[in-house]
């Protein structure tokens, strides 16, 4: 075997373990309990102008024509708040690249081409080369990008993605874009250069002083109060945000009825894979 192949062999038997990790953690956060406070929404980016923080926002579309949600349960946004400032001050600028999604948005994200196209090449390069099972591409979707909405802290309004960037606009560089999907993506990858891991724990170290924890699976994620912190951080009881619907107009917030329910069942990735191939073809 040439070391290429045996380097290649380490980086999938590596993302393996990791998304094996991750699943089992999906297991965790579904049998989790949450009593769910109703906690209104508030707009990150009004309080960071009201308090003259400076903060990018991404102007990507979730998928198709859906803007992104830039607010979260109001009590978490004075805490990112005092992230941006902490980062202003070490010359840093947050990028906030995604806040809120609703069910029609997270439904969206995990059919949107570009990823659910890297879901099924990652998958396919996991099985050596071979089109996996629908079961096993669900299997790896739970995690990649959250196809239930129990497991989706995004659709708590407890999670941000962020990005970092130096005053002058170039970007703290953490080893891979936001939304990387390989092997780079685990926060502590050994697939990262030292300086790329140093960037990504002083930005978690901030982060996580002021109770936004990290998601060890995706180095962008982070999120406070729910079910995915509660673990993290070790404590047992009910966790105060889960999935839920918001209606904007008057910020009312209830509870999704069956967070079990998976956003896309089998049979629409089945629909989704097939489409896949086509575009790959």
């Amino acid at each position: 075997m040439t070391a290429t192949s045996t380097d290649e062999e380490s980086r999938r038997s590596y993302w393996t373990q990791q998304l094996e990790l991750g699943f089992n953690m999906v297991q965790q956060l579904l049998a989790f309990p949450v009593s769910e406070c109703n906690e209104r929404f508030a707009s990150i980016p009004e309080a960071a102008k009201a308090a003259g923080v400076e903060m990018l926002f991404s102007t990507s579309k979730i998928a198709g024509n859906l803007d992104r949600v830039y607010s979260i349960r109001e009590s978490l946004v004075a805490d990112v708040i005092a992230i941006g400032a902490e980062m202003n001050r070490r010359g840093w600028v947050i990028k906030i690249e995604d806040g809120f999604r609703s069910l029609q948005m997270q439904s969206s994200l995990v059919r949107k081409p570009e990823v659910f196209d890297s879901i099924l090449q990652k998958c396919i390069w996991e099985s050596g080369g071979e089109i996996p099972s629908v079961e096993f591409v669900f299997r790896r979707a739970m995690v990649m990008v959250a196809n239930i909405p129990k497991v989706g802290t995004h659709m708590s309004a407890s999670a941000i993605d962020i990005s970092v960037f130096q005053r002058d606009g170039r970007e703290v560089w953490r080893g891979g874009p936001y939304l990387e999907m390989s092997e780079r993506t685990p926060m502590r990858s050994p697939y990262i250069s030292e300086t790329e891991l140093r960037n990504r724990l002083e930005i978690t170290e901030v982060m996580e002083s002021h109770g936004f924890m990290h998601f060890p699976y995706e180095f962008w994620h982070y999120n406070k109060g729910d079910a995915g912190a509660h673990i993290l951080t070790g404590n047992p009881a009910p966790a105060r945000y889960g999935a839920v619907n918001w209606g904007s107009l008057h910020n009312t917030v209830t509870a999704v009825t069956d967070p079990l329910n998976p956003l896309n069942p089998l049979p629409a990735i089945e629909i989704e894979i097939a489409a896949a191939m086509n575009r790959r073809r």
